[in-house]
Order: structure tokens, then sequence, then C-alpha cells
């Protein structure tokens, strides 16, 4: 069997040929694809952006890199999320905060990822716009995390397809933003360990999922969550 290699297998080359070939922004850089509709005019009170780092296994499966929050954060301790975090001033954009966070948190060289497509910001209860920037890690084995034990405490990953099934899907009605509107869990097991993800988390991977595999969830969409009005985050 053929040793690892740094250059990307023929169907994550197929896969970065087609996000970077999406309807492009004005500016010729890289794809605003996947936006979930706005519903109402809401302002945004800041700009995050979170890492969708996937990657080829050697089964040949796309997966996705994961992790789990300090319980000492006053946000969302303990729970499964993506690398991410706020925009910084000295951040040039969306890309750049994504692979800085990813950086700080986990110890990603942002060398090793190839950005190769932006999804429209979500927004977060906390009036938050968060973009989802999709990375390729080529070689899984190159990477050695590296933890910042203050904000993770674990690093998984998880079949990216996993996340347009209804298999280990299950959902629960919660208050949102003054609105009832029904939250999605994904239930997953690794190492022994069981994890849920839910969430923004659990609909930008979904998003993403659709996105990046080319197909639709074989469950119903959720109702899109709203977005803010005016985005002038840079991306």
């Amino acid at each position: 069997m053929a040793g690892p290699s740094s250059s990307p297998s023929r169907r994550l080359a197929q896969l970065t040929r087609h996000l970077l070939a999406s309807p492009s922004s004005s500016s010729g850089e890289l794809s605003s694809v996947g936006a979930p509709a706005g519903a109402g005019a809401i302002a945004s009170k800041g700009f995050a952006a979170v890492l969708v780092c996937i990657f080829e296994d050697p089964g040949g499966d796309t997966r996705v890199l994961l992790t789990k929050r300090a319980s000492s954060l006053k946000s969302h301790s303990g729970e499964v999320s993506l690398p991410g975090g706020k925009m910084e001033e000295g951040d040039a954009d969306a890309k750049a905060t994504a692979l800085r966070e990813a950086e700080e948190e986990i110890g990603l060289d942002p060398a090793l990822v190839s950005v190769v497509a932006v999804l429209e910001p979500f927004l977060t209860k906390n009036g938050l716009d968060v973009t989802p920037v999709i990375g390729i890690l080529s070689d899984r084995s190159l990477f050695n995390p590296v933890l910042n034990k203050d904000e993770v405490v674990d690093i998984f990953d998880a079949p990216l397809d996993m996340f347009l099934k209804d298999d280990n899907r299950r959902t629960q009605e919660r208050i949102w933003m003054g609105m009832t509107v029904p939250f999605q869990f994904f239930d997953y097991e690794a190492d022994g360990k069981k994890y849920v993800i839910w969430g923004l988390t659990a609909h930008i991977l979904t998003r993403a999922a659709a996105v990046v595999l080319q197909r639709q969830p074989s469950f119903v969409e959720l109702p899109p969550r709203p977005t803010s009005a005016a985005v002038t985050s840079k991306h």
C-alpha cells in the first residue's frame, strides 16, 4: 500500500475544483455559496468565522474535524463545535479569522489547509454573524493536534455525510430569539466517547455537507435560521 502523500487524492482534487467553480463573488475570489435565506431585518452585533475542515480517510470517505469546548468557558461550555471565533482587528477576512482560530485552538497549521469556499453567515441568538469557511486538509497524517486546554478539551472527526442522514438525528423545539423553532441534534460515538452535535454547529454542518457532497439531506430541512439584513463582514 502506498504511503501517505501530501498531495490531494483524486476525490479531494475533484471536490476542490467543484467548490472553486461555484458561482463566485464579483471580486473573483473564493465562492460564496450555500446561504440560508434571510428571515427578517435583524441587525448584526459582530462577526465571527468557523472552519469546516474536511479530509479524506483511508477508506475514501470525507470527514470533518470537530472539537469539544472546555467546561470553563462562559458561552457554549462543554459543547461540540467547529474551530473558530470572533473576528479580530488584524484579520483580513473571515478566512483569516477561521484559520487563525483553528491554529490557536487545535494547533492546525494554516499552511496545511486549502480554503476552497465560504458560506453565507448564520446568525447566533446573540446577534453574531458566523461565517463558515470550508477548507481541505490534504494529508491528515501531517496534522498533530495541540489543544489549547483553556478553550478545547477534545478533538475528534466525524463522517461529513452523517449530517445529511436521519439515522442519528433528532429534533427538539426550543425558544430562539423569541420564537419556538426546532433544533436538530446528531448523536455520535467515537473511541468509546459519546458526542452530541446540535444547534448552530449542526445547522452549519448540514448546509456544508449539502454543498460539499452535492446532495440534499434525506430529512426535511428545518426552517432557515435568520441572517442579518445587511451583511458587511469582510469575506
